[in-house]
């Protein structure tokens, strides 16, 4: 739930490409790198959280993952829905496609922006060659 001051991608790009360019999910890093709750959030809370970056346990990251949805038995190893359970889940299968980035409400908006706006066209079409030749092998072994 960041706030009008976010983080500049500028001055943390160089980290942020490789935290994108690994094969594994990236939500809990970027989340790391943003700014955090905002100072005027709406959640009724006795303490202060302003400035807080963990996971709020939301679920939209286990939501959005299409290799989750592909491949439904692994969800049944946690009944969990954070960023850390996506990460145990998905290990290194992920399909580098930033959903989990995109939806989570922890990440800064400069963030979702830069990778909307940077690296969503290769992203696709590196998704596109893996259901290509996953198409190919559900014809092969005939599933």
């Amino acid at each position: 739930m960041p706030g009008l001051n976010q983080v500049d991608v500028k001055r943390i790009e160089r980290i942020l490409n490789i935290v994108l360019d690994e094969s594994r999910p990236p939500v809990g890093r970027c989340r790391l790198l943003s700014s955090g709750f905002a100072p005027y959030h709406t959640l009724q809370l006795a303490e202060n959280i302003a400035g807080f970056k963990g996971c709020i346990g939301c679920g939209n990251c286990i939501d959005a993952c299409p290799l989750l949805v592909r491949e439904p038995r692994r969800r049944e190893r946690t009944p969990q829905r954070t960023s850390f359970a996506l990460e145990a889940l998905v290990s290194e299968d992920c399909d580098r496609c930033d959903n989990c980035v995109l939806v989570c409400p922890q990440v800064d908006t400069t963030i979702k922006h830069y990778i909307v706006n940077t690296r969503m066209v290769e992203g696709m079409a590196r998704l596109l060659k893996k259901v290509e030749s996953d198409e190919e092998l559900f014809l092969i072994f005939d599933f």
